[in-house]
């Protein structure tokens, strides 16, 4: 008898012990992306592990896994709204797959004549009542990045609109890019990032667009022997989390995590900013890669030719959402 006391209260002091130990174990966290470690979001992304870890002393740990290391473009939503990853940070244009077709309109071309237009639509309440459409689907949506403006990168000179005349360009999923291209004459090919490399080189499609940074971390300066800074459209993210695993955080925990996104946010749209610019700098160097500045003449035009897609996508976006855009972003429409 005597025995199985002592057994007994070993046993408990053991586990007191070790107690604490299961007690302290790090939430943790599966942030997941497509593009590599040392574009904007990538480091967006390494700073936002940086500061949860810093500032929950340990009690968060992030696990970033970039440029599809973990889940492809097509596969990263169904895996955060089944709980296999936490946190992504997609672009927007991934949102109308998944039937919130609104978030199509930071799509329209030319809509944002700078970037404090974007931020005044993405951090206003516009933004707020996109990212809320997104909670029937299991979604929270924690914030946007600024990724910067768009080129053409492609393997012929594309100065007017009527050079895109049959070419194959590769857009993400949107019906809003595919109007876009097919207003320029071109004929659009939907392609996850991974896949834009070997087909630029192998001519299964002849361009793409994207911002000077992305096409230069992929090195897609090395198969496309000609880029068009054109500005036509803008690229962000959105930072989103799985609303299951987001609404249950501790309470203690939850503030720390929102401000050191927040932070996370502010250091990675400052690094694409400088970054876009060095790429464009960088590319130029390599002198593989003819860059064409378009003069505003020229800007003019390709607006006038791409200004009826916003027309054309009113029905599936939401003309009111569309009328909220302009008026907080001072559009103009057609001159």
């Amino acid at each position: 008898m005597k025995k199985s006391v002592v057994f007994a209260g070993a046993w408990l002091v053991s586990a007191l012990a070790f107690a604490p130990a299961f007690a302290q174990q790090p939430i943790v966290i599966k942030f997941s992306h497509v593009v590599a470690a040392d574009a904007p979001k990538g480091k967006m992304a390494e700073q936002f592990r940086k500061l949860v870890e810093e500032r929950t002393k340990g009690k968060v740990k992030i696990e970033v896994y970039p440029n599809s290391t973990l889940y492809k473009d097509k596969e990263e939503m169904e895996a955060l709204q089944l709980g296999a990853v936490q946190m992504l940070a997609p672009s927007l244009a991934k949102f109308g797959p998944l039937g919130v077709k609104e978030f199509e309109v930071f799509d329209l071309p030319y809509v944002f004549p700078d970037e404090a237009a974007f931020h005044r639509v993405a951090d206003g309440p516009i933004g707020a009542s996109l990212m809320a459409k997104l909670e029937p689907k299991g979604i929270k949506g924690l914030g946007f990045i600024d990724n910067g403006f768009h080129a053409m990168a492609g393997n012929r000179p594309m100065k007017k609109p009527s050079d895109f005349k049959g070419m194959k360009m590769r857009i993400q999923s949107s019906k809003v890019l595919d109007a876009q291209m097919r207003a320029l004459g071109a004929i659009p090919q939907v392609m996850t990032a991974s896949e834009v490399y070997q087909s630029l080189q192998t001519g299964v499609v002849d361009g793409t667009e994207g911002v000077p940074s992305g096409l230069y971390t992929q090195k897609l300066h090395e198969v496309a022997k000609y880029m068009t800074l054109s500005d036509h459209g803008h690229l962000a993210y959105a930072v989103i989390a799985n609303k299951k695993f987001w609404d249950g955080l501790p309470a203690d925990v939850k503030p720390q995590l929102e401000s050191a996104l927040k932070d996370a946010i502010d250091f990675g749209n400052a690094a694409a900013k400088k970054d876009n610019a060095d790429a464009v700098t960088a590319i130029r160097a390599t002198g593989k890669t003819e860059i064409t500045v378009l003069t505003p003449q020229q800007k003019e035009e390709w607006r006038q030719v791409l200004l009826p897609v916003h027309k054309e996508v009113e029905a599936r976006i939401g003309k009111d959402l569309i009328q909220k855009v302009y008026s907080t972003t001072g559009f103009g429409g057609a001159k």
